[in-house]
């Protein structure tokens, strides 16, 4: 996300399958060791790559996908540690994140408020949890669920993540 401002954004998913290949700028401070190269990125995203070679596969073009879906961060935030590795919310110190909780909490409540979903799938179980908390806040009546997170830092994501996420969105009733 943070070299595309898609999320899940793996540069060749993004510029290949999507379409999008405008020019990315750079933070005010950024970190020595993850800069900011927008499509030039060579590095690949493994959660990326397989979320949206998922759909990729499943739905073709990425018209047909984005017809009837939409892909929206909680927390369009990055934060690294020392080292450059990703720190995740859930990851954070409770006081540090309050602010930020709030303020990512009230912009999903307002995104599910204007999209009027039939679904809320959490990619993983945070995203779920903060999809049921944003839909109590607009009173959505749309239905909850959720996928396994595709992260490489899941064994189980690990182990077939595409065919484990399309059982759970075909058990769900999101796809036919």
């Amino acid at each position: 996300m943070a070299q595309t401002g898609v999320p899940f954004g793996e540069v060749a998913a993004v510029r290949d399958w999507m379409g999008i290949s405008s020019a990315v700028g750079k933070p005010a401070m950024e970190h020595p060791k993850r800069p900011v190269t927008g499509f030039a990125c060579t590095k690949s995203e493994v959660s990326g790559r397989r979320l949206w070679g998922l759909f990729a596969e499943r739905f073709g073009k990425a018209e047909a996908f984005f017809k009837e879906h939409f892909v929206l961060n909680y927390c369009p935030l990055v934060w690294m540690s020392e080292t450059g590795a990703n720190l995740t919310p859930d990851k954070m110190a409770a006081a540090e994140m309050v602010a930020v909780d709030e303020a990512c909490l009230e912009h999903l409540a307002e995104s599910i408020a204007e999209l009027k979903p039939e679904w809320l799938i959490g990619v993983g179980g945070y995203a779920e949890e903060k999809l049921k908390a944003a839909a109590a806040m607009t009173g959505s009546n749309a239905k909850l669920g959720r996928v396994l997170h595709p992260s490489p830092a899941s064994p189980a994501a690990n182990r077939g993540w595409a065919e484990a996420a399309t059982k759970q969105l075909l058990a769900q009733g999101v796809w036919a």
